[in-house]
């Protein structure tokens, strides 16, 4: 069948043969993928029943079904992301391999582009190929990435960021092709895709479906891809098919014989100038059915036409003689291929990439820290210009107090404000790691390193802002040591979102926990009730591991330890709010206001590193969390 017509002279040529193959993704060794009897359940609920298959290089499968068919079990089967509920295991050349050796092998591409937004195509490619391979040239991996560039048709987007919410970026159908050269960047030999058309036009869906079809046969590789509902110009691009219904299979072989199969083996026609996909699907949904009945009666027939069907018989026959030919060496092929693959990065490269990447990220999407870095500043405007020049009296007292609160509470508060921006970099790490790219240490360890200049510099801007239009201790020494406990509140509160994020990945959820942790701290630090009159259960649960009480304390002591106050002179004489040693000279010692809280001076070096353990302790919860999720 002819391709749809396209109105756009100028749309990229979709064959690999647009561009120069990189030699690295040909496939030389790789001569079949078979699974057998493969199933799934939960619980007791059967999702996939007793799948087989077998492909060979070159070739396009297309697996399709209603929906809750087990089309998206059986891929994440196929890559291996869960686990059958009976042995059978997913042969290559017809020889299980270890996990390792098989992610090495195979790459799954997820319905959902695993795509960063302010990134370019051209850069996207070069840190998939730094934190899957070590050990080749610089040269060697500008080559790969601008031979994939051109084989993807991609040259002319290489520099065009993928699209931001600030800025739009790729197509729907060039990110399609984007996530695609991602994952093949490191040449696999079995590539997996769940639904790559869904969002696309017709139009769009087609271009995808060829530009598969060509990567396939060019590079001798293994495409497997679900698709629901294709155009039939779609559909006669695919060189087989996998029906699926209610997770049983009702066909499995060449498209272009499927109309033979069920006209021969159960009497059903396809009736002409009817799309053979939308027919299929139709008789494998009983959800809409006028007779309900009738229909279950259908849908069993065809699953057992199948189960004695010839093709199902040959298809038994041949898996059969695959994992036989591998009894006899075959798997060799496939092991000295994985021994000559490229070597894995080190723990150490990998989180410099990360690094690399997500300070690239961090500086072209505002929402990462742009939109905080404005927000804290207008906040500092707004707190300097709040509390304006107050003199060293002891009217000021309670509003130096109010203002250190404030300043230091509301700051760890907004830290909310990094949840998307975190959440986008779990999801990215989420898919990442389910392809084997990297773990929980290295996300941990690099998105620690890339936030904490951004927090000392969001902490060294609010306080040039506010510090010194408060009037707060006006020496070099204590703004620094102002400077320096924000910077630590900074960390502990991102430390927070980072742990709450990763335990529920929730936009919604992961800020309500973030914003009710932070009120909790709020209520215990020390302000709203001094800790010597907060009840016993608040103040020995809460209160000694809330790290906005040790910031508070220290910014207390930072002001009022060496710095004294006037009191207010009447007719009758000198009166002070707050009686200390130096009320006959008409003057309030700041020790005198600490006093009531119970603070004194000295026991700094510990209180550092009691934040420095509850900053690690959140970052090593999150990092359980990530290790701990599958």
């Amino acid at each position: 069948m002819n391709a749809p017509s396209s109105s756009s002279s100028s749309s990229p040529k979709m064959d690999p043969e647009s561009g120069p193959s990189p030699s690295h993704l040909k496939n030389t060794t790789l001569t079949s993928l078979t699974w057998s009897s493969l199933s799934h359940a939960i619980s007791t609920t059967p999702i996939l029943t007793s799948s087989t298959g077998l492909l060979r290089p070159g070739e396009l499968l297309a697996v399709m079904g209603p929906s809750g068919s087990g089309k998206t079990t059986l891929l994440n089967l196929l890559s291996r992301r869960l686990s059958p509920s009976s042995p059978s295991p997913i042969l290559l050349n017809g020889t299980p391999l270890p996990l390792p050796q098989f992610q090495s092998l195979t790459r799954f591409v997820e319905q959902t582009d695993s795509l960063i937004g302010a990134l370019t195509p051209r850069e996207t490619l070069h840190f998939a190929s730094r934190l899957s391979s070590a050990g080749i040239s610089k040269k060697e991996r500008r080559e790969r990435v601008e031979g994939l560039l051109g084989s993807f048709g991609l040259v002319e987007q290489g520099d065009v960021v993928v699209g931001t919410v600030t800025k739009k970026g790729l197509s729907g159908g060039q990110k399609r092709r984007l996530g695609v050269a991602k994952e093949v960047i490191t040449g696999p030999r079995v590539v997996i895709l769940d639904e790559p058309t869904s969002g696309l036009d017709g139009r769009g869906g087609w271009e995808v479906v060829k530009f598969l079809r060509g990567l396939a046969r060019e590079n001798n590789l293994i495409i497997v891809a679900s698709i629901h509902q294709p155009s039939t110009a779609t559909f006669d691009l695919f060189d087989k098919l996998l029906l699926l219904s209610e997770g049983k299979t009702h066909y499995f072989g060449s498209v272009e014989g499927v109309g033979g199969y069920y006209e021969s083996q159960l009497g059903m026609v396809i009736p002409r100038h009817v799309n053979p996909a939308e027919w299929l699907l139709e008789q494998t949904n009983i959800d809409y059915a006028d007779d309900k009945e009738a229909a279950r009666a259908r849908l069993e027939e065809m699953q057992s036409g199948w189960e004695r069907s010839d093709l199902k018989k040959k298809l038994d026959e041949d898996v059969a003689a695959v994992a036989a030919g591998a009894e006899k060496g075959g798997d060799e092929l496939v092991l000295g291929d994985d021994e000559a693959r490229d070597k894995k990065p080190g723990m150490a490269s990998v989180v410099v990439t990360l690094v690399h990447r997500s300070f690239i990220k961090s500086y072209r999407d505002v929402v990462a820290y742009g939109i905080r870095l404005a927000m804290y500043t207008g906040l500092a405007i707004m707190m300097g210009t709040v509390w304006l020049r107050l003199p060293a009296t002891q009217d000021s007292i309670i509003p130096f107090t109010n203002s250190i609160f404030y300043g230091s509470a509301f700051l760890s508060f907004m830290a909310v404000a990094y949840c998307p921006a975190y959440l986008e970099d779990y999801n990215q790490y989420a898919k990442e790691k389910r392809n084997g790219l990297y773990g929980a240490t290295a996300m941990t360890l690099s998105n620690f390193l890339v936030g904490t200049p951004y927090l000392f510099l969001i902490s060294i801007v609010f306080s040039v802002i506010s510090y010194w239009l408060s009037n707060f201790q006006p020496t070099a020494k204590a703004f620094f040591t102002w400077v320096f406990w924000l910077f630590l509140d900074l960390l502990a509160a991102e430390g927070l979102v980072v742990f709450m994020a990763s335990l529920f990945p929730s936009f919604v959820i992961s800020l309500a926990l973030v914003a009710f942790a932070n009120g909790l701290w709020m209520s215990v630090d020390g302000f709203m009730v001094p800790p010597g009159t907060l009840n016993v259960f608040w103040k020995y649960v809460f209160h000694y591991w809330d790290y906005q009480k040790y910031v508070f304390e220290n910014m207390m002591i930072n002001e009022f330890s060496e710095r004294v106050y006037t009191c207010a002179e009447t007719a009758d004489g000198c009166q002070c709010m707050w009686q200390t040693d130096l009320a006959d000279q008409c003057l309030i010692r700041g020790q005198g206001v600490l006093d009531q809280y119970g603070y004194k001076p000295g026991y700094m070096g510990k209180d550092v590193g009691i934040m420095l353990a509850i900053i690690f302790g959140y970052r090593l919860a999150g990092w359980l969390v990530l290790k701990l999720k599958k």
